[in-house]
């Protein structure tokens, strides 16, 4: 690993086996640990790092024994200090873990990586609780006000094989949602492409669109109906048919697509500050429900190495179990 990001000096780097098949903004990303993405792309794009004495783009693979070149880091005294005080340690609560990889219960609240406004998430904090790790990647992703199982990846191959089980649907995503109202038992299968657009304020936000919008992503949510929550006293005039506990099952991952496609149908999810109900969500925040009540709850998957079945579970945090433990079967 390099040591000081602000360094005058030029540095070689030689791809391990471990590293090969990374593409090289992330492996540049891993091991100039504070130096700032918009810096790593533009020595990128400048070509001033090389792999083989030859010019390399951001989304190149690197393969084992690649010589890199690393240009002098120069750092802004803001980039400095940032660099100098990365992100804390932090260790996660495990659900499984081995050689190959690990799944933990990650918290509402917290993003799982920098960006878009966030310094740093749940990979960097790992990164900083394991420095002799030699690789953690994330598998996938969970929206930040989301909690769950979150799978990491410690080796390469591993990485490889479970993220093409999530690209084939080959894995079984079950999450818990609550939702406003009463959800029709019939309606199991919501099958509605979805349209990804920009606020003008520059962030993501995701809509049901039409069969024939050529921007529109195929998007499958399963729905399952677990138990009917009653209506909190007090909300009477707000959830006159109390709220639904889901099991939900996507089939497809795109953006929001379970808050987007359970909002589209007439409920959306309880404390959802995007998609969801605003007044109401102020109500809930008053009588104890302050997050979005949407949890990575079970997950089936093909191990990476054994090639076992695995079924993972992770059970409701404290703060939105006893909305389940007040409903009805």
């Amino acid at each position: 690993m390099l040591s000081s990001p602000n360094s005058g000096e030029i540095r070689h780097i030689t791809v391990d086996e471990e590293s090969a098949g990374q593409r090289l903004d992330n492996f540049l990303i891993r091991i100039l640990k504070g130096v700032p993405k918009s810096h790593i792309y533009r020595i990128i794009r400048s070509g001033e790092v090389r792999r083989n004495k030859g010019r390399v783009s951001a989304d190149d693979r690197v393969a084992l024994g690649d010589v890199l070149r690393i240009p002098p880091i120069r750092l802004s005294e803001r980039a400095e200090e940032k660099a100098a005080h990365p992100a804390p340690a932090r260790e996660f609560p495990i659900v499984f873990e081995d050689e190959a990889f690990l799944a933990i219960d990650k918290p509402a609240g917290v993003a799982v990586h920098g960006g878009s406004g966030v310094s740093f998430g749940v990979i960097e904090q790992m990164r900083q609780a394991r420095p002799q790790a030699r690789l953690l990647e994330l598998v996938h992703r969970l929206d930040r006000e989301t909690s769950g199982l979150l799978l990491i990846a410690k080796k390469k191959s591993a990485l490889k094989a479970l993220q093409d089980q999530f690209r084939e649907r080959e894995t079984g995503k079950t999450y818990l949602a609550l939702v406003k109202g009463n959800w029709p038992a019939r309606l199991k299968v919501l099958d509605q492409p979805l349209h990804k657009y920009l606020l003008p304020d520059g962030e993501r936000r995701v809509r049901v669109t039409t069969p024939d919008d050529p921007d529109g992503m195929r998007s499958v949510t399963l729905v399952k109906v677990a138990q009917r929550v009653p209506t909190p006293a007090g909300l009477e005039a707000a959830l006159p048919e109390g709220l639904s506990l889901l099991e939900v099952t996507i089939k497809t991952g795109r953006t929001h697509q379970i808050r987007v496609h359970l909002s589209s149908a007439g409920h959306p999810i309880a404390g959802d500050d995007k998609y969801g109900d605003f007044e109401l969500n102020r109500q809930l925040a008053r009588i104890g429900l302050k997050r979005m009540f949407l949890h990575a709850w079970r997950l089936r998957l093909t191990h990476p190495v054994t090639k076992s079945t695995l079924e993972l579970q992770c059970e409701l945090p404290p703060e939105l179990y006893k909305w389940r433990s007040a409903g009805i079967e």
